[in-house]
């Protein structure tokens, strides 16, 4: 018997025209759930797994709405074509996305490594670049993946706390990094939500290079594509030029494919062939690098979901001003607000609402929460819960 792709998704229970198609292909609100079992503790799962259907689950930082049309069609055209193919003889291959990636920053496939999500590239990097006499060196609080690698392995950690307007303190930042393996930079960082600018991502690379020259910096830019202050713009270009210096960038935000799991790796070649000996075989499957391709050719989608996400952010922003709640400058499709009362206080008291915002951040957990983005509907109904509980 022949299945049509319409019939296949409506065995699996959706509908390409229903809107849980995209939450199906995107895996929403799961990717907390992996994180747990990678001992990272992102969410409380349990609890989230036994919220109502309707809930309004803003504690990930996912794309409520998935991926785009064009992403979407080739992942239903690679289920009529070649997914019995391994990643080398699948088309748009494993290759072909290096290539497209590369196109886009006129640079070369050597320049470019795949991830499983990006959280592969940082894992990879901690790797690669720290060791018993050699540290980490990390915002705090800020992305915790490349961290908890070194920590597990017994590598020292050097953290330096963001400044007063939560942003990530570059002078620190290069002073701490003298004799390091890797100086992690999160810009935007996660969870504070706050860009560096350029000038000062340029500033602090050169001054690291000159006092520590054999330091590596990973730049990870997983909500660059949120980004709308004038002052920032993607270091890629300096990591191309530039030994020892790498960006990692994700699928997973404003592409909607968090689920996919996919990410890449971009900098000098050099840097680049050392990270790339720790990458898993195949880490990018077929239906991934098809809807991948796709996005990078779609350059129009990206503009949309980023004007998408900043109406329903600013439209959050001003309804929790006006609770007396400062939210952090956020470039990203999340905020760091503070509720004057522990974020644990804050999340309970959602959840009882059907409303899920983020975890704990030490050392931040007692004043500050994370409030993901969601669609602007999503945020109208979390507006309601917030008066409510922050009254």
């Amino acid at each position: 018997m022949s299945l049509s792709r319409r019939a296949f998704f409506r065995n699996l229970g959706v509908d390409r025209t229903d809107s849980l198609s995209r939450d199906f292909l995107t895996s929403r609100g799961r990717e907390a759930l992996e994180m747990w079992r990678n001992g990272l503790s992102f969410e409380d799962d349990e609890a989230r797994m036994q919220m109502p259907a309707d809930a309004v689950l803003i504690s990930s930082n996912e794309n409520p709405l998935g991926p785009g049309p064009a992403a979407y069609q080739a992942l239903l055209d690679g289920l009529d074509q070649q997914a019995g193919r391994y990643p080398t003889n699948f088309r748009p291959s494993h290759r072909e996305l290096m290539q497209t990636i590369a196109d886009k920053y006129d640079a070369r496939p050597e320049n470019v490594t795949l991830g499983t999500g990006s959280g592969e590239i940082l894992e990879n990097a901690a790797k690669a670049f720290t060791s018993p006499d050699r540290a980490l060196v990390t915002a705090d609080p800020s992305y915790l993946q490349a961290r908890r690698v070194a920590e597990r392995a017994g590598h020292p950690v050097r953290t330096v706390s963001l400044d007063a307007n939560l942003r990530l303190d570059p002078e620190s930042i290069a002073r701490e990094a003298n004799g390091a393996g890797l100086v992690f930079l999160c810009n935007p960082n996660n969870p504070s939500s706050t860009v560096m600018p350029a000038s000062d991502v340029e500033a602090l690379v050169a001054e690291v290079r000159r006092s520590s020259p054999d330091t590596h910096i990973l730049i990870d830019e997983a909500y660059e594509d949120y980004v709308t202050d004038p002052a920032h713009q993607t270091a890629i270009p300096l990591a191309l030029r530039t030994p020892n210096v790498f960006v990692a960038r994700t699928f997973s935000k404003a592409y909607g494919m968090a689920g996919l799991r996919l990410g890449y790796g971009i900098g000098h070649a050099d840097t680049i062939a050392v990270l790339a000996q720790w990458t898993h075989v195949f880490n990018s499957n077929n239906l991934a690098n098809a809807a991948a391709v796709a996005s990078l050719n779609d350059p129009q989608h990206l503009e949309q979901e980023s004007a998408r996400n900043k109406a329903a952010r600013d439209y959050t922003i001003g309804v929790l001003s006006a609770l007396g709640c400062q939210a952090a400058d956020s470039q990203t499709n999340f905020l760091f607000v503070n509720v004057g009362r522990p974020a644990a206080e804050f999340r309970d008291a959602c959840r009882e609402h059907g409303v899920m915002v983020g975890r704990d951040f030490p050392p931040m957990e007692k004043t500050h929460a994370r409030i993901s983005i969601g669609t602007m509907d999503e945020m109208r109904r979390a507006a309601e819960v917030f008066r409510q509980v922050l009254a």
